[in-house]
């Protein structure tokens, strides 16, 4: 079998579907145990820092391993940064066979941060059976020292290993994530595969094949390579599962409406003077003369005077793409990780910049996340938003990880089997 720790809702697990395997999942989370299941992957949900690793002895080729990432990701407070002391000497002592874990944990600043060493508890598990052939880790880029301190101990049983930062946009995933990768053979040499897209295009050459341009966000969605594309209108919601601004089934009355030339708007925002002011009334408009009671805004038939982008969160220092771009690093957990979409000018002049109608930024859909992690646009997310949104900023994107595990499978990959945008 392919175990599969920390399993989430399948990003491992799609990519292994695509490429004809599958995987049995460890995981905890209900309902991303519920997404699993209505994407028809095998799990097993449980706590993995609680279940035996001795059931797995005898029979796993491959061990893959994506440790949740909030005691160390940028989105959250990094208290797993402190933790990191301990997390490296719980390594040490599993890779002993010395289980010192409850006592580590005591001093820990966040509970979670353990769990980057749970892997190791299963890979010394395997290792006493000469298992398993093959290794494939991921984490955000801060745990590369972790996947380093693997690495040593690997090697000394035997396996080859790479460990390094790749960036998901060179793989063909509309998304620049970074993240600190760990892979490991018994069986073949070690080594990163080799990139696809590159932030500009790079013709074929004497010395190999060239790079596709990195692919946008707007090219994902189905929106064209341009980026003036006007966003799906959409009940959107915000991640904690807040009130839609626009009716159920209002996203195709409105397309229809704009195709039929009869697009009309139902209330707009002034864009204040960029000159008077910065922030984010100076950037996505204000409700102040808005009536309390006024429906949410729709958008002009002048949307071709808009570029749209995306906005990762709600904090000053948010990375903001434009559509034709790949986009950031999407995190969700909590209002201030929203992303939205936003609009400016496509061409500013004096009169747009003074006192132009804006739309309302519009908050990304489960749906259009999805795609921008390269996961099918119709996958069955399950929960409420809140939930939908936890899994995908969580997940790994599975055309990276067919990418990530096709040479230990020695299976072709083909990226136009990850379809995206339906």
């Amino acid at each position: 079998m392919i175990l599969d720790l920390f399993a989430g809702p399948g990003g491992w697990s799609r990519a292994l579907q695509v490429l004809g395997r599958r995987d049995v999942g460890l995981e905890w989370d209900p309902w991303a145990c519920k997404t699993r299941a209505a994407a028809g992957q095998l799990t097993i949900q449980t706590d993995v820092a609680a279940y035996p690793a001795w059931p797995f002895a005898g029979r796993t080729h491959g061990l893959i391993a994506s440790p949740p990432c909030q005691a160390w990701s940028m989105a959250g407070k990094r208290l797993g940064l402190l933790d990191q002391p301990l997390v490296h000497q719980a390594v040490t002592d599993l890779a002993a066979g010395q289980d010192t874990r409850e006592k580590l944990l005591t001093a820990c600043r966040d509970e979670r941060s353990l769990l980057a060493a749970e892997p190791m508890r299963y890979l010394y598990a395997l290792h006493q059976v000469g298992e398993p052939d093959w290794v494939a880790m991921e984490e955000v880029p801060d745990v590369l020292p972790l996947w380093q301190q693997y690495a040593a101990i690997l090697r000394r049983w035997g396996f080859s290993v790479w460990t390094g930062i790749l960036n998901s946009a060179d793989y063909g995933v509309p998304q620049t994530r970074r993240r600190a990768i760990l892979l490991a053979s018994r069986v073949r040499t070690a080594q990163p595969p080799a990139p696809t897209h590159a932030r500009v295009h790079e013709p074929d050459s004497l010395f190999g094949p060239g790079r596709a341009r990195w692919v946008s966000m707007a090219e994902a969605l189905g929106w064209g390579a341009t980026d003036r594309p006007v966003p799906t209108v959409c009940a959107g919601g915000g991640p904690g599962g807040g009130p839609e601004p626009f009716p159920s089934g209002s996203r195709k009355t409105l397309s229809d409406a704009r195709e039929r030339g009869t697009w009309k708007p139902q209330s707009t925002l002034i864009l204040q003077s960029r000159r008077e002011g910065a922030g984010w009334a100076a950037r996505h408009g204000t409700r102040d003369n808005r009536p309390a009671d006024a429906p949410a805004p729709t958008f002009t038939a002048e949307a071709h005077r808009w570029s749209w982008s995306l906005r990762s969160n709600n904090q000053a220092n948010a990375t903001i793409r434009r559509a034709g771009e790949p986009a950031g690093t999407l995190f969700f957990g909590h209002r201030a990780n929203e992303c939205t979409w936003v609009a400016e000018p496509a061409s500013p002049t004096p009169q747009d910049a003074d006192a132009a109608v804006v739309p309302e930024p519009i908050r990304i859909t489960a749906r259009e996340a999805g795609i921008l992690q390269t996961f099918p646009a119709d996958y069955p997310w399950a929960g409420n938003k809140g939930q939908q949104f936890s899994q995908i900023g969580n997940a790994v994107p599975p055309l990276l990880a067919g990418h990530l595990l096709a040479p230990h499978l020695g299976a072709h990959l083909n990226p136009d089997d990850f379809t995206l945008a339906a």
